[in-house]
């Protein structure tokens, strides 16, 4: 894989016929997922996946390490993502705070997590648990959904993920583990009364 990304930008950087066209073929997807994630909406997710896919292409000359493509890809994607967002009409009003998505000191929320396993498997598979995990993370602020979209979902490694977002790998130890927390704590909320109903196998 290592040797066929020098070869593409290789290719890219001598203005071979059809690299561009195998350029977004290979990664277009790859950028509109974490963008999807990152933004919320489509059309926002699309102007960001062709803006970074036009911005790498045109500074392809500053790659010192073509094995290092996807992650330079992903920090473009992370500063047009956030540019994006300041300017969106599908920016929200109010992102939710961690401390608004976590139980409360007070003992109000879900401190305990319901056993899952109790649900059917199309129960956990189906279209809409896969919304409300979107939705879980959509809530999350930047940093947070950032984090998780490129460790979780992108499935990088954590010094990968720290090189895109420019913190230490403690820091984004400590990102993800809080944003992963507080999706756990959405979907305990959406699951738990499903879970109350659920028939107790013999």
């Amino acid at each position: 894989m290592e040797q066929g990304l020098v070869q593409l930008v290789s290719d890219l950087q001598a203005g071979e016929r059809g690299a561009f066209d195998r350029f977004v073929e290979l990664y277009r997807p790859k950028i509109f997922a974490f963008s999807y994630g990152m933004c919320g909406h489509r059309e926002d997710a699309e102007d960001v996946a062709q803006e970074t896919l036009l911005q790498a292409f045109r500074r392809l000359d500053t790659l010192r390490a073509p094995e290092a493509l996807n992650t330079w890809l992903l920090r473009i994607a992370r500063n047009a993502c956030l540019l994006k967002h300041r300017k969106s009409k599908f920016a929200p009003e109010h992102e939710m705070s961690l401390q608004e998505l976590m139980p409360g000191k007070d003992g109000e929320g879900l401190p305990d997590v319901p056993d899952w396993s109790r649900l059917p498997d199309e129960e956990l598979l189906n279209a809409e648990m896969g919304e409300q995990i979107r939705q879980a993370i959509a809530k999350l602020a930047p940093k947070y959904r950032m984090v998780l979209l490129l460790r979780d979902v992108q499935q990088l490694s954590t010094a990968e993920v720290a090189a895109i977002v420019g913190i230490t790998e403690e820091a984004v130890k400590t990102q993800l583990h809080r944003a992963r927390l507080a999706v756990r704590e959405k979907l305990t909320r959406y699951l738990k009364p499903r879970i109350a109903g659920a028939p107790v196998s013999p």
